[in-house]
């Protein structure tokens, strides 16, 4: 073999175990991870995958923080009124009829 040859021979391994490396590197980004969230690093890396919501409404699609809380809220109150009354209801019978 020439010099030359064992040059492109050489090359040529180079650039197999680069797409094979590049290949490896590939199946592990695919592949799922396990975390250590057990740990402060670990804590630190899923609360930045949390897709934490805004406080305010962006756009319709969005609703923010507080109109949530509102909407919570409302519907909150609303059921324990209707209860309450429905209680009063339940207890004005029992007494008409006993």
């Amino acid at each position: 073999m020439t010099e030359t040859d064992k040059k492109a021979d050489r090359l040529a391994a180079k650039e197999t175990k680069k797409k094979e490396k590049a290949e490896a590197k590939k199946q592990r980004k695919s592949q799922a991870a396990k975390d250590r969230w057990f740990s402060i690093s670990g804590i630190h890396k899923e609360a930045k995958r949390v897709r934490w919501p805004h406080w305010k409404s962006e756009g319709t699609n969005n609703p923010g923080i507080l109109q949530n809380s509102g909407e919570v809220i409302l519907f909150t109150a609303f059921f324990a009124v209707f209860f309450v009354l429905c209680d009063l209801l339940v207890t004005w019978l029992l007494t008409f009829v006993a």
